[in-house]
């Protein structure tokens, strides 16, 4: 049975706001990112989907996203689809970022700075995205997670050319078809962007 998988990132946060690196460590929405994901939900709510089943990102930015986008509906929690690990970059400011290698954004370089490389992010991300759609009853899944896992993910199912054209932005949505452990890119779409 083919499935649908609405990948999505989580609303501005203070950290995003300041320009600081963002990853293991978390910090809260802005009223800004509420307001993003209120926008979102609207988005969602004329899809009219049922027949779902809701996951996030154990940090507290896509955990809370998820709460504006579903209120009082269950969902799962899964550290798997954390943000990257930026090792002691976290908390930084985003200049220290390190050039990005194109369809790996940044490679192994933080490996050496007891971080994550791109190949352990989109590795937990793909197993976990694939074992969640493998597994649940449900038609579509509605996953809130993080730039970076969208990013890695969407490295793995694309040609790079293809993910170099999508806008990562906050509450941006990643639209997929799976089926037979293969995802299919449907669509991509930011709500906050018009």
């Amino acid at each position: 049975m083919t499935k649908t998988l609405y990948l999505i990132r989580h609303g501005q946060t203070l950290f995003n706001q300041k320009k600081q690196i963002q990853g293991a460590s978390d910090s809260p929405l802005t009223e800004l990112g509420k307001a993003q994901a209120v926008t979102t939900k609207r988005y969602l709510d004329q899809l009219k989907l049922n027949d779902y089943t809701l996951f996030a990102s154990t940090q507290e930015r896509a955990s809370d996203t998820l709460e504006i986008l579903f209120p009082n509906e269950a969902y799962t929690r899964l550290k798997e689809i954390k943000e990257w690990h930026f090792g002691v970059f976290e908390g930084e400011s985003e200049r220290l970022h390190p050039p990005r290698v194109k369809g790996e954004l940044f490679g192994d370089f933080f490996a050496d700075y007891g971080g994550e490389t791109a190949t352990e992010v989109q590795e937990r991300a793909t197993q976990t995205l694939t074992h969640l759609m493998k597994h649940i009853d449900n038609q579509n899944a509605i996953v809130v997670s993080h730039g970076g896992i969208l990013f890695m993910f969407a490295v793995k199912w694309l040609p790079i050319e293809t993910v170099e054209s999508i806008h990562f932005g906050n509450c941006c949505i990643l639209k997929f078809e799976y089926e037979d452990e293969t995802f299919r890119f449907i669509d991509s779409v930011n709500p906050v962007e018009g």
